[in-house]
């Protein structure tokens, strides 16, 4: 099977380093598609995972991060009609079928977090953006090689492949930062309160080079990772869905809490202020933890209703104690570390692996103990993965469950990777069973894109 990119818009196709999709997916993907529908789809959209090198939790509170796409992708099948309704269906059959309509509202339920839902807030953005009063219909096959809930964003991907669905079905354009932008809003239809790294290195990847993301406004700078090292993803196999729990959001609430904390303290107006890296030059003014709900509106002079209503989310309405200096402490630290981690990688010093590696372990530490996003399975995985001979280790997305990224000299990773095997994955049939997508090398991927079969 051969493919091209689409022609235009140009800012989203026509360009070098779009995620590629291995011709046995697309194959088997038509053919789903043709089985179920009766007919071929008229184009196809991709949108890839991401592996964050560093920078954990803090692009919500206004902080650059560095990841980069990953081959494993998001893959839709698609085609257009006039039917007013847009069908959904999975390769997976443990997702089931949905049907919506083109004439009614979409509604997302984020108490519910299926997978059509993610679908749909992709969908819901782009109608939203435009004011699309009916939607084309569509007939639609989803495929994915990401490991759900392994903090590579596959939920983000499926937001974005959506997107561009949605887009290209109903004869839109938009730029890639554009794109971002409204997938990383629209995501939060189904509850997470995302900062946009993910959305943006979806669509702002390049093969062959990592990326530091910056947010306000949102850009996106080349970073070339050093010669002799490889990044390993291993999956601990323990699954989070950060629409599915609180642990993802409380973490937000208590940097949003201490940035109107600290914020006050200074004399600040507290009001108009969201993030941390707004009011970096405070951090010294915290106090031991924690702080109580009552003790937070006395500061902010706010009631317990406001309280609940401008900074909580949905899901930490139950909350009482928020950690707000240990939250404040690691985002300030990990923004630090993402610059170091650069610079290094700009400047290619003697030993220039080694002072990655040391970043990446500290700030597994930091995660581990200040922010409490890790668990006890990534903590052990990231101990196997060190003693069998990475430089670095640390995890990799939300956390408390999910994934790891080490970074291991090229010349040892065979070695490596037998090690973690026989560490890790083979003395438990869960994880023995699932080891083949749990544990991979991984190289720099394209961004999201639309394109057609020739």
């Amino acid at each position: 099977m051969c493919t091209r990119v689409l022609a235009t818009p140009p800012a989203l196709r026509g360009l070098p380093g779009f995620c590629r999709c291995r011709p046995s997916w697309l194959h088997n993907l038509k053919k789903t598609f043709e089985a179920k529908y009766g007919e071929s789809p008229l184009f196809y959209a991709c949108a890839p995972g991401r592996v964050n090198l560093i920078g954990e939790h803090i692009d919500y509170c206004g902080y650059s991060v560095l990841p980069m796409a990953i081959e494993q992708n998001i893959i839709a099948a698609v085609s257009v009609n006039n039917s007013g309704t847009i069908q959904l269906a999975n390769t997976n059959p443990q997702y089931k079928d949905f049907t919506v309509s083109c004439f009614e509202d979409i509604v997302v339920d984020r108490d519910n977090p299926k997978w059509y839902y993610y679908f749909l807030c992709g969908v819901k953005g782009i109608q939203e953006k435009f004011g699309i009063a009916h939607l084309s219909g569509m007939l639609c096959v989803v495929n994915g090689t990401i490991p759900p809930s392994s903090g590579l964003s596959s939920s983000s991907a499926l937001v974005c492949c959506a997107g561009l669905v949605t887009m290209e079905a109903n004869q839109k354009s938009l730029s890639k930062v554009a794109l971002a932008e409204i997938c990383a809003k629209c995501e939060r239809y189904i509850g997470t309160e995302g900062g946009g790294m993910d959305q943006s290195i979806s669509f702002l990847a390049e093969r062959g080079t990592a990326k530091l993301i910056e947010f306000q406004p949102l850009r996106a700078t080349d970073v070339t990772l050093p010669d002799g090292a490889l990044f390993v993803i291993s999956n601990c196999c323990v699954e989070m869905n950060k629409a599915a729990s609180s642990h993802f959001n409380i973490r937000v609430v208590e940097c949003r809490i201490a940035t109107k904390m600290l914020a006050q303290k200074r004399g600040l107006d507290s009001s108009r202020l969201l993030k941390l890296a707004e009011v970096q030059m405070a951090l010294k003014v915290l106090h031991p933890e924690p702080y109580g709900r009552e003790e937070i509106c006395k500061v902010l002079d706010i009631t317990s209703e406001q309280f609940s209503t401008e900074l909580l989310s949905a899901n930490t309405q139950h909350v009482t104690q928020f950690k707000l200096h240990q939250r404040a402490k690691h985002v300030y630290s990990e923004a630090a570390r993402v610059l170091q981690f650069k610079k290094v990688c700009d400047s290619k010093p003697t030993g220039s692996i080694q002072l990655l590696g040391d970043l990446m372990n500290q700030s597994h530490a930091s995660c581990r103990d200040l922010y409490e996003c890790s668990c006890p399975e990534l903590d052990q995985l990231v101990d196997i993965c060190r003693k069998s001979g990475a430089v670095g280790s640390r995890l990799t997305g939300a956390g408390w469950g999910g994934c790891a990224v080490s970074m291991v000299p090229s010349e040892t990773v065979e070695s490596f990777l037998q090690a973690v095997r026989e560490a890790y994955y083979l003395p438990d049939a869960h994880r023995a069973a699932m080891e083949k997508q749990s544990l991979f090398v991984s190289k720099p991927g394209g961004g999201a894109a639309v394109f057609l079969e020739e």
